[in-house]
């Protein structure tokens, strides 16, 4: 056992080479880091690690098999409930989840479930020769076809664990590359797109089909789907629409969402000089925002060349962004403004950003979110010299699936509507999770929708 209180470190780009390159931040862990690390567990007999994982994962048992120095048989153990283990252990915030609840971390640093997550997908990744088999079909499942809309985490989740029960699956994704947010979302040097595509490889070698470019409410709707067949669907479109503030300014040329930043540099290589993305390469970019996606476009303008200033309207306590993604854009020359906010953005005479006006606040009382209400302070307005703003303010859900299917009734947030017991929505055969339900949230908990909705169809199919 290694009685260290402190997590083995995670070797890194230098922060002044890594901000100027969209290669991964961190370099992951040799064998013997791996095994160091996971040598801290105590393999605690109530696991309390487990009830923090979305997907419950078997944290004591793959743990204890790196330690041990069998990576394979980790890997397996891993694979047992989570289909996405490369990218859980690069984005999922272990620190409010398994790591949040690890006995480890009562006095001293919680054992780095996320980085022995990722340190076996890698390893299985490099050391495998040859892709997953097939799983063997389970009798009366083969001839029943399930449609998944969506090829995000929520729909990569319920797809792995339906081909897994021996059902014919087909994913329809609207973009021209399978992924959904891992892939015009999250940035490079967050983790290589490559590890996504070996993860949806697997799929595709277990018998998953893939169909791009066909939008469920434009190209084909529901309906269109049960006609064809299918004995049930699975809606997990995202929360795809952005959020803007509705101030002077936003319809200046070089204000973005985040959204559209975010899907020009990492679907549409915008940073690769062999592509012909259009994106202007920016000088001084304001970022509006504190949760990740903030952090995301922060770091990715800072590649693109630009002296990047992020402002967020509460405090460093505040911020939803994970403490390694600020930290990390800080050590990279990230400028924060906290406790600021734009209140209008001001153009020049061809129409293109030229400032950001913001206004400086404090915090009041908390509002519904529990967080202390910022409240702006009169006549403290000032100027910031900028030409691009990103709005990087969140996400709001897509009613296009729901305004074209008839019984499918929306919730109170405007998502799809579904019983919290089995992910089914108020149209028979109908299932849905991730964004699509609950507006933004993680990747992790996406995935556990996901799977919690192929269990709820596994059990409808066999009524």
């Amino acid at each position: 056992m290694n009685n260290s209180m402190v997590k083995t470190p995670m070797p890194s780009q230098d922060p002044n080479v890594r901000n100027g390159n969209f290669q991964e931040v961190a370099l992951g862990y040799t064998e013997e880091m791996a095994v160091s690390e996971a040598q801290r567990c105590l393999n605690c007999k109530n696991k309390p690690c487990v009830s923090g994982c979305p997907v419950n994962v078997r944290i004591p048992e793959f743990v204890a098999k790196v330690a041990e120095g069998d990576f394979e048989a980790a890997y397996e153990i891993i694979t047992s409930t989570n289909s996405l283990p490369a990218i859980c252990g690069r984005v999922c915030p272990q620190e409010t989840q398994c790591e949040g609840k690890c006995v480890r971390g009562i006095k001293g640093e919680p054992v780095g479930v996320g980085r022995l997550e990722r340190f076996v997908a890698d390893w299985h990744r490099e050391h495998q020769e040859k892709a997953e088999a097939a799983p063997s079909e389970k009798s009366g499942n083969s001839d029943k076809r399930v449609a998944v809309v969506g090829s995000g985490p929520a729909g990569l989740a319920c797809a792995g664990d339906l081909i897994n029960m021996g059902y014919d699956v087909t994913v329809f994704e609207s973009l021209h590359k399978e992924g959904g947010v891992l892939v015009y979302g999250i940035p490079e040097f967050m983790f290589s797109k490559q590890k996504a595509a070996y993860e949806i490889d697997n799929l595709k070698a277990k018998g998953v089909k893939f169909i791009k470019d066909v939008v469920i409410g434009k190209s084909l709707n529901v309906d269109d789907l049960f006609d064809e067949g299918y004995k049930a669907v699975f809606v997990g479109t995202g929360a795809g629409l952005p959020r803007f503030m509705n101030i002077e300014g936003e319809n200046l040329v070089g204000v973005y969402s985040a959204n559209e930043y975010l899907t020009r540099i990492n679907l549409m290589k915008a940073y690769r000089d062999e592509y012909d993305t259009p994106i202007k390469k920016h000088k001084k970019v304001a970022v509006v925002g504190g949760g990740n996606v903030a952090m995301d476009a922060a770091r990715c303008a800072k590649r693109m060349g630009a002296d990047v200033h992020v402002i967020y309207r509460r405090g460093r306590d505040e911020m939803p962004a994970r403490a390694e993604e600020i930290e990390h854009a800080e050590e990279e020359g990230i400028i924060f403004h906290l406790l600021n906010n734009p209140v209008r953005i001001l153009g020049d005479d061809k129409n293109e950003v030229e400032k950001v006006e913001c206004i400086k606040m404090e915090l009041g009382e908390p509002d519904a979110s529990g967080r202390r209400r910022p409240v702006p302070v009169e006549g403290s307005e000032f100027t910031i010299d900028v030409d691009a703003v990103i709005m990087a303010l969140g996400t709001r859900l897509n009613s296009l699936i729901c305004d074209t299917t008839e019984g499918l009734d929306q919730n109170d947030r405007g998502g799809i509507k579904i019983d919290e017991e089995n992910n089914a929505c108020t149209r028979p055969g109908v299932f849905a999770g991730g964004d699509a339900v609950t507006g933004a949230a993680t990747v992790i908990k996406a995935m556990g929708a996901g799977k919690k909705a192929a269990a709820g169809i596994d059990a409808y199919l066999h009524k």
